[in-house]
């Protein structure tokens, strides 16, 4: 019996030790797998570090001009008898490069778009034929407030906005309706720059708005405007404008303004008091200035808010009218009233910490020139640079000499180089 319990146990072991010879092999946790083939994708997780692009600074110009006028003669110069149109593009032809080259142009439309009949001084309204002329010739915005907006009334203030629009114009200074942003948005290489325009206006003694003598409260809500009698209350809306356009992701922000006293070479007590407030208590980056049909000072301000300077043009003078020394009283700076300038800002902005690096002020005088050719009235802006020997609309007027003595003084009021 024992004998036979042995041979059982020699054969179950046999048995045991051949199965264990044929299982996996498991050694802990760690098991035996199928070699893996590389030609299947597989995925691969490592901790990846965050990169951070940093771009490089944006370089900006912007340009803005003074009062682009529309008086009755320089209507019927544009004017053709055979089609019953009005074509004003040549009266840009050797300024449009400078305003096409800026990254932002901004001028002050000092007329309306409120149709037929067209008139000029003292209530003007112009062919509708003037904005597209203005967007060939390189403008982006064109601001609409000024002491001629409401000259046809209400209705003219709103389809002078409505045919900026038509023709693709950015419009600052009035709207629609009240609903509307008081501030003009402008997007150049990323960069959201808003600009912001404002008129001086009055009240009559029951308070209600009036406009260069005009009645108009029933635009009170439209127009952007400031009264001297009431002028920190005024401009406390532009401060809030100012408010809304940050909160709107403006990085730059233009304040235009329409003020000062007609045909005076120097900036008044209330532009200098405004320009004050405006830079120490509003976030404003850029001042530019209308109105007194003649040029001002350029300078700087530092402002007590930031710290930084602040260029303020205070007036950038008539960049195209019919005033000049033949169609004025001599009371009246009537040879300066041909001359303006492009006012040129370069502004170098961070856009990695949204904010602006530096600022630099700079202008293009220019000159209206007038001439008789063909038999009707040609108007030309012309920038005096250094092709003013050899531009072809001085030789053919004769007004070379008048040219240079406009920039001599030119230079002399804005103090730029």
């Amino acid at each position: 019996m024992g004998k036979i319990l042995k041979c059982v146990f020699v054969v179950l072991l046999v048995v045991f030790l051949m199965a264990c010879q044929s299982a996996p092999i498991e050694q802990g946790n760690v098991y035996e797998y199928e070699p893996y083939d590389s030609d299947e994708p597989y995925e691969e997780y490592e901790e990846l570090e965050e990169i951070i692009e940093y771009l490089p600074p944006v370089s900006i110009l912007i340009s803005a001009v003074g009062d682009i006028m529309m008086h009755m003669p320089q209507i019927n110069a544009a004017h053709d008898t055979g089609t019953d149109t009005h074509d004003f593009h040549n009266n840009f032809i050797y300024v449009k490069n400078y305003l096409i080259n800026s990254d932002l142009t901004i001028g002050n439309l000092e007329t309306t778009f409120g149709g037929r009949p067209y008139a000029g001084f003292p209530l003007f309204s112009a062919p509708d034929s003037v904005a597209p002329a203005l967007k060939t010739a390189g403008f982006d915005v064109i601001v609409t407030a000024n002491n001629h907006t409401v000259d046809r009334g209400k209705a003219g203030l709103l389809r002078t906005i409505d045919v900026l629009l038509e023709n693709d114009l950015v419009v600052s200074g009035s709207r629609h309706d009240e609903t509307q942003p008081r501030f003009a948005m402008f997007e150049v290489q990323g960069v959201n720059i808003a600009v912001i325009a404002y008129t001086y206006a009055s009240s009559d003694a029951a308070g209600r708005l009036q406009v260069n003598g005009i009645p108009a409260e029933d635009s009170r809500q439209l127009l952007n405007y400031f009264r001297y009698t009431h002028l920190y209350e005024d401009l406390e809306n532009a401060r809030l404008d100012v408010l809304d356009a940050r909160a709107a992701g403006a990085d730059i922000v233009i304040m235009y303004y329409h003020w000062g006293n007609e045909y005076f070479t120097t900036s008044n007590d209330w532009q200098r008091r405004i320009a004050a407030r405006t830079v120490n208590y509003m976030y404003v980056d850029i001042i530019f200035g209308s109105h007194p049909h003649v040029l001002q000072e350029a300078v700087y301000l530092t402002s007590e808010l930031t710290g930084r300077q602040v260029p303020v043009f205070y007036s950038l003078g008539n960049f195209i009218s019919n005033q000049r020394r033949e169609t004025l009283p001599t009371t009246r700076n009537n040879r300066h009233t041909e001359t303006g300038a492009i006012a040129q800002v370069r502004v170098e902005f961070d856009p990695n910490n949204r904010e602006i690096i530096s600022k630099s002020k700079s202008a293009i005088p220019t000159w209206v020139d007038l001439h008789r050719y063909g038999g009707r009235a040609v108007y030309t802006i012309i920038p005096l640079n250094e092709n003013l020997e050899t531009n072809s609309i001085l030789a053919r007027s004769g007004y070379l000499g008048r040219a240079q003595r406009a920039w001599e003084y030119a230079i002399e009021i804005l103090g730029i180089d």
